[in-house]
């Protein structure tokens, strides 16, 4: 046996004891030339060839003095571009004059500028992944006794994606000119986008208006008691959303979300049964109790088959896997924008979330702190708005006034720290039902009053946001249903008769 063992551990007859990095020397001096002998075929690679893609250092040096004398409005030649380089610089016995002019003489086509640009943009891929798996070996060989396997995995998916995303996560700071740029567009879209919004529409006029929709890279709360219905308003705008998206081919053959967005929901106390159940109800105007007790008709059973049909083409995705980390969480969301694409990210709820053993050993409220904190930051990295769900403490029930305020966010305050938007769901209705007086009394007719006031309408308080007003959005909500609509204006109502 012993034997064998060291048998395998040989390497194998063909395989080299040492391996270089891929790369291509050749096809990088053939771009460069190419560059310098016409300033056209930078273009050609500028939005996805950095410095750092090329794997000669001095073609890094080279190819970004180009960028900046091109983008400047300046010539890139050989004769502009050797006052940039290191007087006494040697290659294989040239000079920088010498090294520049033979690099224009055996430069390719501006037509090849785009495919050898390409192949270097590959190999400088392959070489990080050749080092994300080195990582990945060393740590698995050296891990620490804290760092578990699934944790590794994690991490090793993290870099995995970051890789994916072609960098657009790796950090450091940016010319102001650039988050400009960025405003911008943001607002061209906006004017291009139905209902002239800067983000994702929720579908619900009057939160629009106040939050101008659901920003990119936001952590959004949706806070409120058991019974409020702050699941059912998630699930509504996480619908609405999917509902209205609409999908662009760019020419590198991925799709971008023109409207509405592709929506991913961690259902982390429902089935993803019960969930499409409530979306059935909302849909059809059929209680979702009737459903689930075959009290219906063959005319109900035909609205509810075509919702199906009509939500079975809906960008909408459902994990319905209960006592997830927050690690585990990242990664499939990471996965899930990856594989599909996202555009709204839904956790329900906060408190069923696990975070690291380490927090959880600290508290209960470290180990929320570490998970809005983790929320907020997978928002920015995946640049998609993320509403989280979160219940609030029992103190509600002790106040004459049950409307929720920030402090009433349970367990740590770092929910209200971290979030970019909480949303207090509210419904009096709820409160005055259980508190219906003995029939007949003064205080009867008094309810009755309040009630009849109250009957289908909710409020949605905006406690905190980053980008606008707070306030409080009036909203209808049909219980049986679980659905939230727009409550019509004394001015939207239909003519009396």
């Amino acid at each position: 046996m012993a034997v064998e063992s060291t048998a395998r551990k040989q390497p194998a007859e063909n395989t080299p004891l040492f391996r270089s990095a891929p790369h291509n020397i050749e096809v990088e001096q053939a771009l460069l030339g190419a560059i310098l002998v016409n300033n056209e075929a930078f273009y050609r690679v500028s939005d996805f060839l950095e410095p750092e893609h090329f794997f000669e250092p001095l073609h890094q040096k080279i190819y970004k003095d180009v960028s900046s004398l091109v983008r400047s409005g300046k010539s890139a030649t050989p004769l502009t571009l050797k006052t940039f380089l290191p007087a006494d610089l040697d290659v294989a016995g040239l000079t920088a004059s010498q090294y520049l002019a033979r690099l224009a003489t055996e430069a390719t086509t501006v037509i090849n500028s785009a495919d050898y640009g390409r192949n270097i943009y590959d190999l400088a891929l392959r070489r990080a992944l050749i080092g994300i798996g080195e990582v990945m070996v060393n740590l698995a060989y050296e891990a620490p006794i804290e760092v578990g396997p699934q944790a590794q995995i994690e991490d090793a998916e993290r870099r995995l994606y970051e890789l994916a995303e072609s960098g657009r996560y790796d950090g450091g700071f940016q010319r102001f000119a650039q988050a400009l740029t960025t405003a911008v567009e943001m607002a061209a879209h906006a004017y291009e986008r139905d209902g002239k919004l800067s983000g994702l529409a929720t579908g619900l006029r009057d939160l629009d208006r106040m939050m101008g929709g659901l920003q990119q890279s936001d952590l959004i709360i949706i806070a409120g008691r058991p019974g409020m219905g702050k699941s059912s308003l998630a699930t509504n705008i996480g619908y609405n959303v999917a509902k209205a998206w609409r999908g662009d081919v760019r020419p590198d053959g991925h799709i971008t979300s023109v409207d509405g967005g592709i929506v991913g929901i961690f259902s982390l106390e429902m089935s993803a049964e019960q969930l499409a159940t409530r979306i059935i109800a909302e849909r059809t105007g059929i209680p979702s109790s009737r459903i689930r007790r075959g009290e219906i008709e063959t005319a109900d059973f035909d609205r509810i088959a075509e919702a199906a049909r009509e939500m079975e083409s809906l960008p909408f995705y459902i994990d319905e896997t209960g006592g997830l980390s927050i690690a585990q969480l990242a990664a499939r969301a990471r996965r899930l924008k990856r594989q599909k694409g996202l555009d709204l990210l839904v956790i329900d709820y906060i408190q069923l979330l696990q975070g690291s053993s380490k927090r959880a050993a600290e508290g209960r409220v470290q180990e929320v702190t570490e998970i809005t904190t983790s929320l907020k930051a997978l928002a920015k990295e995946l640049n998609v708005p993320i509403v989280a769900l979160s219940q609030l403490s029992r103190q509600v029930e002790s106040r004459d006034d049950k409307r929720p305020q920030l402090s009433d966010l349970r367990e740590s305050g770092s929910i209200e720290q971290d979030a970019d938007a909480v949303l207090f769901v509210f419904r009096e209705e709820y409160y005055l039902r259980n508190r219906e007086p003995r029939p007949g009394t003064d205080e009867h007719f008094k309810w009755q009053t309040e009630m009849e006031a109250a009957h289908g309408k909710a409020e949605v308080i905006i406690g905190k946001q980053r980008h606008g007003p707070t306030g409080t959005v009036k909203l209808q909500f049909e219980a049986e249903v679980t659905r939230f609509a727009d409550l019509a204006s004394e001015d939207h109502l239909p003519a009396r008769m």
